[in-house]
């Protein structure tokens, strides 16, 4: 086990190994949940399922043995929704040219994080923005996920109104909230797919969804998605902000990640050829994940929990990717569960990203004006992409006005010229 440095990171097997678990527990939720929410684009669940499960120990395997950092990765929440919601369904776009656009996009994170320009965009785009971003995204998918449980109806009058209140199937998606909600406040290990497990019994108790007849079975063939991308498609001028979005939420999203994980534990003290080495599987795993059939992979918060435990090193990762395997067993289980047992927990993962709002200065009139458009905007019009570009543009020109020329730099300039290809195509 020297090859994980373990002596050298103050930890041993036995701590690694828990860690890897308990990282296990708090992220398994994302197979069933990024399967739900993908199958909405007409791609098959089963498929799904596995090709979840599938990148998620390709990916963080991959990630313990390459940077050795005790950080999971799997299908990115957030950016998952964007892909059913605002590209099959709101752009009318089929799933195989989205699929391409998400391995454009991951080819060129790979890219630039082996060149010193992934360094220059990082430093380019304002912090604020970057949680601007966080909490937007955060916002439109909980949105979805108030849609998706019928808390949240159209309304021919108001455009939006409140759902059917008894309806079994909506009261079980507030059952789910207040569960989710409460585990989640009670720092209960775990708290996501404990929320799941503990609806889902309640929603086959009162008759809202099927019992699941077997628990067990072989996976199912990811044949119907595998290297189904349409990557020509993709390749679009009108479509080049959307795979700037995807590379940009991918490469912040890992960043923030890397940040809340690493940094608290001590692990990356500065910049790192660990950090680098995790971005660097970040960005192949969202390749080969659009290859499998599945959005963009990254790194995932829940890590955290490992880390917590004493996890320090890639042993965490590996752990929790051969826990992974599992899953590809619990298909029957999985497609068992009621969708509104699913959608409480993209709520509560809108909840804890609309939370970076906290941090951002809103005595800076251009930051506040973006921040608002661009966490308004998101769920508004369905669209990570129109949020973001009303939301770089108005910083540009607000600070143009203000004469603050030394909070403008190229990047800033790059990214809303990019933005303006949104109105444009």
């Amino acid at each position: 086990m020297d090859f994980f440095r373990l002596k050298d990171n103050n930890t041993t097997i036995s701590t690694e190994i828990r860690a890897g678990f308990t990282t296990f527990l708090t992220m398994m939720y994302i197979v069933p949940v990024n399967a739900m929410i993908m199958s909405q684009a007409g791609m098959p669940l089963d498929a799904l399922l596995t090709a979840t499960a599938l990148i998620t120990i390709i990916a963080t395997i991959l990630n313990g043995l390459w940077s050795n950092t005790p950080v999971a990765m799997s299908v990115g929440m957030g950016i998952n929704a964007y892909f059913t919601f605002g590209l099959v369904l709101g752009m009318k776009m089929p799933w195989q040219s989205a699929l391409g656009v998400v391995f454009i996009s991951g080819i060129l994170f790979l890219l630039l994080s082996l060149t010193p320009f992934r360094v220059w965009i990082i430093e380019s785009l304002p912090k604020d923005l970057r949680r601007a971003i966080s909490a937007g995204i955060g916002t439109f998918i909980a949105f979805i996920g108030f849609k998706e449980m019928g808390i949240v109806v159209d309304n021919p009058a108001t455009l939006v109104g409140l759902g059917d209140f008894g309806n079994s199937s909506v009261l079980l998606g507030i059952f789910g909230l207040f569960m989710v909600f409460i585990l989640y406040s009670l720092r209960v290990k775990g708290a996501f797919i404990l929320a799941i497990t503990l609806t889902s019994i309640v929603g086959w108790g009162v008759g809202t969804a099927d019992y699941p007849k077997e628990f067990i079975s072989m996976p199912s063939s990811i044949a119907p998605i595998f290297l189904e991308l349409d990557i020509m498609s993709a390749l679009s001028l009108s479509l080049l902000p959307v795979i700037i979005t995807f590379l940009i939420t991918d490469m912040f999203d890992s960043l923030g990640t890397l940040a809340g994980v690493g940094f608290r534990a001590g692990l990356f003290e500065k910049e790192s050829k660990e950090i680098e080495r995790t971005l660097e599987a970040d960005a192949t795993a969202s390749v080969l994940g659009s290859l499998l059939g599945v959005s963009t992979t990254t790194a995932f918060i829940e890590s955290a929990s490992g880390v917590e435990e004493g996890g320090r090193t890639g042993l965490t990762a590996l752990v929790t990717g051969l826990f992974f395997i599992l899953t590809l067993f619990l298909l029957p289980l999985f497609k068992a569960i009621p969708p509104n047992a699913i959608y409480p927990i993209l709520v509560m993962v809108g909840i804890l990203m609309f939370s970076e709002l906290a941090n951002i200065d809103f005595n800076d009139r251009a930051t506040a004006t973006a921040t608002f458009f661009i966490v308004l905007l998101m769920p508004l019009t369905y669209s990570i992409t129109t949020g973001l570009a009303f939301g770089f543009i108005s910083y540009l020109v607000l600070k143009v006005v203000e004469g603050k020329f030394k909070d403008i730099n190229m990047g800033v300039v790059l990214l809303a010229l990019i933005s303006l290809l949104v109105f444009v195509y």
